[in-house]
């Protein structure tokens, strides 16, 4: 019986900018076939012209995965390497967060990655080979205030990640998480603009939207700065990822940031609570 031949195509999400877009185009350069994806086509305008193919692919809408996974199948035999970038942040004290805009943060955060593991592990097993890398965040192993629901969709990815590792690893498949910190990227704008649309100068929580915001806005400067990155750096770890006989487990990008996560680790949650403290305005606190 012949071995099936390995496929060297990579599905990822979310290309429309940043990480994505960026991992796309580095992966092409190493030679893959790339399909880039996105929720809108339009905007992966310039990536073909870079060798990506490109394909729409919105992490919420069952129809539209199943169509990208078939059409990279039907090209290329399987999906050889799934790249689950797409995602975003959802900002706010938890209090106020309509559970509809919770609900969305992980469709797309977490069950759109499952989903999509879902439907490309069966041609990873029949040619007993694959890699899934998962772009989490060192949010999924440290806390901040009004970040809850991101903070949590991504600890439910990592935890995800861990078992689904175990899971199909017999099958010649393995998964891997990439972490970054900070990053110089629309992802920021974006998060902002979702937490100005719920600004409400007579919340309980004002004070800490506003420090969130301001703390997001300074991400690249002071002492956070430190842990900041581009995405190219994400994209060159991916592309690591990926082409390694034996990755590792979890990358944090930049290195530095490992810094933050250990201290999240290793620090009492009473010591991080004052951390934080000195950070963010505790809401209801009294002077």
């Amino acid at each position: 019986m012949e071995t099936p031949v390995r496929s060297r195509a990579a599905l990822v999400t979310g290309c429309s900018s940043g990480i994505g877009r960026a991992t796309a185009l580095q992966l092409a350069a190493q030679g893959l076939v790339v399909y880039a994806t996105a929720r809108r086509p339009e905007t992966l305008v310039g990536l073909e012209e870079r060798g990506c193919r490109t394909l729409r692919l919105d992490v919420c809408d069952e129809s539209s995965m199943c169509a990208a996974v078939e059409r990279v199948t039907a090209d290329q035999g399987a999906v050889g390497m799934l790249v689950n970038n797409a995602g975003y942040g959802l900002q706010g004290a938890l209090e106020e967060l309509p559970l509809e805009e919770l609900r969305r943060q992980f469709e797309t955060n977490l069950f759109g990655a499952l989903r999509l593991a879902q439907l490309v592990l069966p041609g990873m097993r029949r040619q007993g080979w694959g890699r899934i890398v998962n772009v989490s965040s060192v949010g999924g192993r440290i806390t901040t205030p009004g970040n809850g629901a991101y903070h949590a969709s991504k600890h439910a990815l990592e935890a995800l990640s861990d078992v689904l590792r175990f899971e199909v690893r017999g099958f010649g498949v393995d998964v891997v998480l990439v972490e970054p910190a900070a990053i110089a990227t629309r992802w920021v704008e974006t998060a902002l603009g979702g937490l100005a649309a719920r600004e409400d100068p007579g919340s309980p929580y004002a004070a800490l939207h506003a420090d969130v915001a301001a703390r997001m806005r300074g991400a690249h400067e002071g002492w956070l700065g430190l842990a900041a990155g581009h995405p190219e750096a994400v994209a060159r770890t991916v592309a690591r990822a990926v082409a390694v006989h034996r990755p590792r487990t979890r990358y944090v990008v930049p290195g530095v940031a490992r810094l933050f996560v250990a201290a999240g680790r290793l620090l009492p949650a009473r010591t991080w609570d004052a951390l934080m403290r000195r950070m963010y305005r505790p809401p209801g606190a009294r002077s």
